[in-house]
């Protein structure tokens, strides 16, 4: 169990803070990829939000995290007897966790739920100091407990009650600490009951409005959150606001509550996560009147956590030959992790493409096998021999995603240089990142707000391939760092994708691979040092103080 300890209230942020950042923030975030032992995350959101609790520490800024401490994770994911993608949940144990002794009440649903807080010292992993919360405490009943068990759980009402344990709870947490922040930063809606109760308390929106900023995150206006506002004023969403009161300060006149407009009309800023995602989101909310200025921030991963330091130092001296003698050692250990869940044995000197990241339609992860004969002679190619890796959770109960899981997982029965592994989370991303020749990205074009995996592979002498999508959009210059697909412009945008893939990969790709060397390893190092820099979260960590703090 976490460690028992007497926490001082009231709570004072452990970093002297450097100059410029010595504004208080507070960080709302639904999940946070922190450490694999710290299992409270599912994907790029976490990842980025980790990534950005690294470089606040980094930089010495005034940040405090607040998040949730998911009892069960996201979930385990493992292998059913027919090999089929299993969904596990398993209770997790934190030991270096401290227990702030630090309880509070919230009304959900009619009921009081205590909310209950611990925290993570910045020492433990480098990073912001924390406050993770938990409603498997005392006094709560089951249905109560269960509040915080799984990110992201599938019942509404569930869903709905997690973010006010966020937005509500994390609220109500920072001030029975005494800690006041002159900014509460939501990344993403997910924690918008606390703008209601911040409201509700100081009856003053003109207040709330100076001290809240938002992240958006979803490029797609049907993508973002809608619920019916009776159901959430029957929940307790509102904080005791009346609904006159809640369609007064968000201008929300119906009966489908849109959190990201209803955010957007309380911040005082918002900010999208790449610069193509700030052109879609103006574009999207633009005919909605009294939201707030969006700018872009764009989104970016901690260096100094993912880089390998070997591949690293050998960057810095221009040196390719030591960058592909360590590349091999780095997918020699992932062909480690390859033969244990797959039984097959992949050749370092072999062409590697990885395609790895959160599981969902619009990513394509697929895309190479809806041509089943052209993806055959691809992987039995007789002078350019190539290995494939997909990894990746979709969420759980997304069959659709789960189906191409396990579709791919079955077609590799017939590929001995075809593997898909599970358990996607930090480690195994870090192992694949280092491992990898060719980073595969194929989301349809303006649906990846931002999309990050690229970044850390990169940074890991890997080769982005990729559609012109999100982050990509600022990075990729083709055949100058990455492989890019050409934007399909009308018909069968799928079709058009996988035929530009396929003759990318047979044409350019794996001939540089084997027969120039030289352009491969320019296109490596080049693809390293654009990365280096901008991309790096503590460029990202800065801009969040100049452009939204």
């Amino acid at each position: 169990m976490p460690t028992d300890q007497i926490f001082p209230v009231p709570f004072v942020h452990p970093f002297t803070p450097a100059p410029a950042f010595k504004k208080s923030v507070a960080y709302f975030s639904m999940e946070f990829a922190i450490d694999q032992s710290l299992k409270i995350y599912s994907g790029g959101l976490g990842f980025l939000a980790g990534s950005h609790m690294r470089s606040a520490y980094t930089l010495n800024q005034n940040i405090v995290g607040v998040g949730i401490l998911w009892k069960y994770g996201y979930y385990d994911q493992e292998r059913q007897h027919d090999n089929s993608m299993d969904v596990q949940f398993r209770e997790k144990m934190y030991h270096f966790l401290v227990d702030t002794r630090t309880r509070v009440p919230i009304e959900i649903a009619g009921k009081t739920i205590w909310v209950h807080a611990y925290y993570l010292p910045p020492e433990v992993f480098n990073t912001a100091p924390m406050f993770l919360l938990t409603t498997d405490t005392d006094g709560n009943d089951h249905a109560a407990r269960a509040i915080s068990y799984s990110l992201y759980d599938a019942d509404v009402a569930t869903k709905v009650a997690q973010c006010m344990v966020l937005g509500i709870g994390g609220t109500k947490i920072l001030e029975a600490m005494q800690y006041e922040p002159e900014v509460y930063h939501y990344n993403e809606a997910h924690a918008l009951s606390g703008a209601f109760y911040l409201a509700n308390k100081f009856r003053f929106v003109g207040w709330l409005k100076k001290q809240l900023v938002f992240t958006t995150h979803t490029p797609e206006e049907a993508g973002n959150e809608k619920h019916d506002i009776y159901f959430l004023d029957r929940m307790g969403f509102f904080a005791g606001m009346t609904l006159d009161e809640v369609r007064n300060i968000t201008g929300i006149g119906d009966a489908v509550f849109n959190h990201t407009l209803a955010a957007l009309r309380l911040s005082r800023k918002a900010n999208a996560v790449s610069k193509l995602h700030g052109d879609v989101s103006r574009k999207m909310w633009g005919s909605f009147k009294n939201i707030c200025e969006i700018t872009h921030i764009t989104n970016a991963q901690n260096k100094t956590y993912w880089v390998d330091n070997e591949l690293e130092e050998a960057r810095k001296r221009s040196d390719t030959q030591a960058i592909a003698s360590r590349k091999k050692e780095l997918k020699a250990e992932l062909f480690k992790t390859v033969a244990n869940q797959c039984g097959k044995l992949f050749d370092p000197n072999v062409l590697t493409i990885v395609w790895a990241r959160r599981f969902a339609e619009y990513k394509r992860p697929d895309m190479l096998t809806w041509d089943v004969e052209r993806f055959a002679r691809l992987l039995r190619h007789p002078n350019y021999p190539v290995q494939i890796i997909w990894a990746g959770k979709p969420y759980p109960k997304d069959e659709k995603a789960i189906n191409i899981f396990n579709s791919l997982h079955y077609l590799g029965n017939l590929f001995p240089n075809m593997a898909v592994l599970t358990g996607y989370e930090l480690a195994l991303s870090k192992l694949l990142k280092d491992g990898a020749d060719v980073w595969l990205n194929t989301p349809i074009v303006t649906r990846e707000a931002s999309g990050t995996s690229g970044m850390t592979a990169a940074m890991n002498a890997a080769i982005n391939c990729s559609t012109i999508d999100g982050w990509i959009c600022e990075f990729g210059r083709d055949e100058s760092n990455s492989y890019l697909l050409p934007i399909a412009t009308e018909g069968d945008v799928n079709r058009q994708d996988m035929l530009a893939l396929f003759n990318l990969l047979e044409s350019r790709i794996l001939p540089d691979y084997y027969e120039r060397p030289t352009d491969w390893q320019r296109i490596m190092l080049t693809s390293m040092n654009d990365v280096s820099g901008y991309f790096n979260s503590d460029r990202m960590a800065r801009e969040y103080y100049e452009k939204l703090y």
